[in-house]
Parts: C-alpha cells; sequence; structure tokens
C-alpha cells in the first residue's frame, strides 16, 4: 500500500464510521498566540474542547500537518539521526467532540490497524496513563480493561504522566492517553528480547505509532486541572510511521514519501544513500527539511 492508498483508507474508515472529514488547518497558526506552528492536529479544534466555539460536527477526521521545531513538542534535534522523527510531519486524526470516547476509539483504532491495515496483532502494544500523584488522577483503568479484550495483558503497560497524559503545551486541554506501538524487528530479534521492554525507551524499531487522547481537562495557567464541559477524543497517528511499517520498511525515509527526494539530492550531490552514516544523516537532514520548508511556503 502507498502512501497515497494508506492516506485516503484512513479517511475512508472513519468516513464510514460517520465522521465528517475536514481539510488541514495551516502549519503556521493564524489566531492563538500560545502556539508559533501547528504542533498536533487538535490545535484547530482548542476552543471546541474548552467549549468556547459551538460543535458543528460531533465526529470529525483529517490529517493534519504538524511542525515540532519549538517549545514543548521539539523533535529537531532527532531529525536525521533516528529513523522515525521529523520537522514536519502528517497526523492522521479521529476525533469526537462530546459524542463516542474511549470505548469507540480504542475499538475503532484496533480494528483499523489489524482488520484493515492488517498489521500482525502479535507486534503490537499499547500503554495506559499509570495516574499521577502530583495531580491527583488515578490509573486508567477504564482503558485497561477495554484493551483487554483485544490484547494479553502483558501487552498492556502503564506509562508515566510524560508519556501518557498528553498536553498540546503549558497551559490548555489535556488528558490521559493510550499509545499503540508497533515491533518492527525481526523475529530473531523479537525471540531474544521481550518487546514490551523496549516501549517508551528509544528504540528506532518498537516505536509509538497512535495515541488515543481521552480530552478531559483544561490546564489552567497555575498548574491546576479544571475538568472541561464535555469529554473528547482527540486520536493523532504518525502518517510517516504508519507508511513504513506497511510498506515493510525500517526507516520512515525508506518510504516512498521521501525516497524520490532522497533520490534528488544524491542526483544533485552525487553522493549515494546507504554510503555512509554521516551523509546519509546529512541527506535525511536535508529531505526533511525541504519537504517541511514546502509545505510551509504553501502555507503561506
Amino acid at each position: 500500500m502507498n502512501a497515497q492508498q494508506t492516506r485516503q483508507t484512513f479517511l475512508d474508515f472513519f468516513e464510514k464510521k460517520s465522521h465528517h472529514i475536514v481539510s488541514s488547518a495551516p502549519m503556521v497558526i493564524k489566531d492563538d498566540p500560545t502556539l508559533m506552528f501547528t504542533n498536533a492536529g487538535m490545535n484547530q479544534f482548542k476552543d471546541i474542547f474548552l467549549g468556547n466555539s459551538p460543535v458543528k460536527f460531533p465526529r470529525i477526521a483529517n490529517t493534519q500537518k504538524c511542525l515540532r521545531v519549538s517549545g514543548k513538542h521539539n523533535d529537531l534535534e532527532e531529525v536525521g539521526h533516528d529513523t522515525y522523527h521529523h520537522t514536519m510531519f502528517e497526523m492522521l486524526g479521529n476525533w469526537s467532540f462530546g459524542d463516542y470516547f474511549k470505548k469507540d476509539a480504542i475499538n475503532w483504532a484496533w480494528e483499523l490497524l489489524t482488520d484493515v491495515y492488517k498489521i500482525d496483532k502479535d507486534r503490537l502494544y499499547v500503554t495506559i496513563f499509570g495516574g499521577d500523584e502530583g495531580d491527583n488522577l488515578q490509573p486508567d483503568m477504564e482503558a485497561h480493561d477495554l484493551w483487554k479484550a483485544h490484547v494479553p495483558e502483558n501487552r498492556i503497560l502503564r506509562g508515566n504522566k510524560k508519556d501518557n497524559f498528553w498536553e498540546m503545551g503549558d497551559s490548555g486541554p489535556c488528558g490521559p492517553c493510550s499509545e499503540i506501538h508497533v515491533d518492527i524487528r525481526n523475529n530473531q530479534e523479537r525471540a531474544e528480547v521481550d518487546g514490551a521492554t523496549l516501549v517508551n525507551t528509544g528504540d528506532p524499531k518498537v516505536i509509538e505509532i497512535w495515541n488515543l487522547v481521552f480530552m478531559e481537562f483544561n490546564r489552567l495557567a497555575n498548574g491546576s486541572l479544571q475538568p472541561l464541559p464535555a469529554k473528547h477524543v482527540d486520536t493523532g497517528m504518525g502518517f510517516e510511521r504508519l507508511c513504513m511499517v506497511l510498506q515493510q520498511k525500517q526507516s520512515n525515509y525508506d518510504t516512498d514519501i521521501f525516497q524520490p527526494i532522497i533520490g534528488k539530492i544524491a542526483d544533485i550531490s552525487g553522493i549515494r544513500y546507504g554510503a555512509a552514516d554521516k551523509t546519509d544523516i546529512a541527506m535525511r537532514v536535508i529531505a526533511d527539511h525541504v519537504r517541511a520548508i514546502a509545505f510551509a511556503i504553501a502555507d503561506g
């Protein structure tokens, strides 16, 4: 399945689940002084989460161009040095504004990944929020019990606030989240080391692919949490990572998203990609940055 088919399959799946398909917001934020760039799919819906704007469509799906080069979410230093971080990436997302909540979000994510995209169930791990004393929050046992219908309990892992409580910035809508990770190692590597021990450790072959955020709170400027007027679902799946998994590659840069760009860089420079680590990193950085800049210019 090529990149274009992968994206369209996601949108078609959620359209069949009664989601309204909307366009990506511009990468440069136009009317939010708290952010310079769109860093997540939920940015354009922030006022709906806060109850400041009416809900036009209770269910939405889209793919959002995100730029993560500053602030709370900043992937700039990892780009090119690893195989799966980017300055600009697409985030596939489905949203519920006061409509469905954890049960449907979890069931549909599992259905899409395993029944539609046909990802091997044995290669998937999930994390849930393990609670936080500072915020006086309990572990998310509701999500844990819902995942038990799909995943053996030894592949449902508890994560800390850093990994499993999603916040767009220092203030604003937030909530516990449940991540889905995929193990793309070969069978020998998987037999030697349990994938559960590699989740959220920075291993390039056991990576987060989708984050299901359960928006329940608003983080106030004083650091306290205030319940939102309604509970929402905000999910984000890394498009480039999904393409890597479905195209059975070991790097986002080996997919049909980046290979044409890297091929052109090789033609211009006269340097073969794969010849040496140092030049490979440089070519990945250039490919990533050129793509980000092209999209940023297109977005004004």
